[in-house]
């Protein structure tokens, strides 16, 4: 038991990290993603731009966000 609790607590350290918000983020623009192949016609290339810039947009307010919290305090 002690061997998969640690096992879980590696994954979810690596996955989720010091910010989960970051994490959600991530699991959100995939999930729109996977919504764009199921159910549009649009080109691979196209929803990978659009995951692609999600996941910047989620990185750079995470930064942002970390920076004005940071100059507030």
């Amino acid at each position: 038991m002690r061997y998969l609790t640690g096992f879980l607590r590696f994954w979810w350290d690596f996955i989720i990290g010091d910010d989960w918000k970051i994490a959600a983020g991530v699991a959100l623009v995939l999930a729109v993603d996977a919504a764009l192949v199921a159910a549009t016609d649009l080109p691979n290339s196209v929803i990978a731009l659009v995951g692609a810039i999600g996941i910047v947009s989620v990185a750079m307010a995470s930064i942002v966000g970390g920076a004005l919290s940071q100059r507030r305090a």
